[in-house]
């Protein structure tokens, strides 16, 4: 049995995408999922979440889940100095849960543009083998460079970047 992934999804994967990036990573996450963009604040650990869950904020009145993208793809934490930790910033997008669509906030090192990428642009993620996940990958987005060599984005599910259950952690945080 395959994981459902970009090659199996029927969905149209072009159109605009928020990029950000993660490292020297640039990731996209669909524009219509993101609610808006908001500078570092302070977060309220909440307690027994996943480690990549970094706790809560009061985002006007309301309690959003903030979940940290570097920790969950597994990245070493980023030395915060200067313009990378004054870069930081937290994304507000809308996740599709089990019968609702949740707010929360992903941290991202630094927020790129909004690109529109043309579905002929856009590659299968190349299979990498048994334990290897891609299945939050709407596909890798090919992408012009000044110099001509090109870059790759990758293009988010946002949905899909937790798991069920784990995201049924993250909206238990809020609550």
């Amino acid at each position: 049995m395959t994981a459902p992934n970009a090659m199996t999804d029927a969905r149209p994967r072009g159109g605009k995408f928020l990029t950000f990036f993660l490292g020297d990573e640039e990731y996209g996450a669909e524009i219509l999922k993101v609610q808006e963009i908001i500078g570092m604040q302070p977060i309220t650990r909440v307690p027994r979440t996943p480690a990549f869950v970094r706790g809560v904020i009061n985002l006007r009145g309301k309690v959003i889940p903030i979940v940290d993208l570097r920790e969950r793809f597994g990245m070493p934490p980023l030395e915060v100095e200067g313009d990378a930790g004054a870069q930081r910033c937290i994304v507000v997008v809308h996740v599709a849960a089990a019968s609702a669509v949740v707010p929360m906030g992903v941290v991202v090192d630094r927020v790129s543009e909004v690109a529109a990428v043309g579905e002929s642009d856009v590659e299968d993620a190349p299979s990498f083998g048994a334990g290897v996940r891609t299945e939050y990958l709407l596909g890798l987005a090919k992408a012009p460079t000044a110099d001509g060599q090109g870059r790759v984005r990758l293009l988010l599910d946002i949905d899909r970047v937790l798991a069920a259950d784990e995201l049924a952690a993250v909206a238990g945080a809020a609550e």
